[in-house]
């Protein structure tokens, strides 16, 4: 099953240092829930895994990610990443992300399109569950990475001395262990709520 995101979220940090993030691939990793770089094998190839805890069970996939551009003029990243775990289900994806100025001064927008591809029992749930979670779990990306966008120092600031490697390891999130799917569907669900009550009242 195929599932298509195109999604745009406001960044309150300047476009360097929202690049800063982006253009590395373990702090841009640390900021998804549950994912975590194991290994890189060369400057494009990296190996990764992400768990996920669905009630007292924990799925872990392990996968590949290959970097396939990285331009710092455009601020773009195309990568693609593709996994699996031990039941048989797989995942791949295609993504093509950028950060460009935003409304305001020190603001940024992060954009990204995916394509994703999904087998075995994740393509059971069908895409009219796979989607809002997909949308709540990259919602939580976003803040992640705003957290660590804002937390890169400016240019003239004390910290700004830093090599970019050790600044985004400085900026980024703590990993979270695993993805909680279950909060995650427990988020889709209070928004359908929300959605409801809120189209009866108006």
């Amino acid at each position: 099953m195929e599932v298509k995101l195109d999604k745009r979220y406001p960044v309150p940090a300047g476009m360097d240092q929202a690049w800063a993030v982006l253009s590395d691939i373990r702090a841009t990793a640390a900021c998804m829930p549950g994912a975590t770089i194991t290994e890189q094998l060369d400057d494009s190839h990296y190996k990764g895994s992400v768990k996920s805890k669905v009630g007292p069970a924990v799925m872990t996939f392990g996968g590949d990610i290959e970097v396939k551009n990285l331009d710092a003029a455009a601020k773009s990243l195309t990568l693609f990443a593709k996994g699996a775990d031990k039941s048989g289900s797989s995942a791949s994806m295609n993504l093509v992300a950028h950060v460009e100025a935003g409304e305001t001064a020190g603001q940024t927008v992060l954009v990204g399109v995916a394509t994703i591809i999904v087998s075995g029992k994740l393509a059971q749930f069908g895409s009219r569950l796979l989607v809002p979670v997909s949308d709540a779990m990259l919602a939580q990306f976003a803040n992640n990475f705003s957290a660590a966008a804002g937390a890169i120092p400016l240019p003239g600031e004390a910290g700004d001395a830093l090599p970019p490697a050790a600044a985004n390891a400085a900026a980024a999130p703590a990993p979270v262990k695993e993805l909680n799917a279950l909060a995650l569907m427990w988020t889709v669900f209070k928004n359908w709520l929300a959605r409801l009550f809120g189209g009866k009242g108006a």
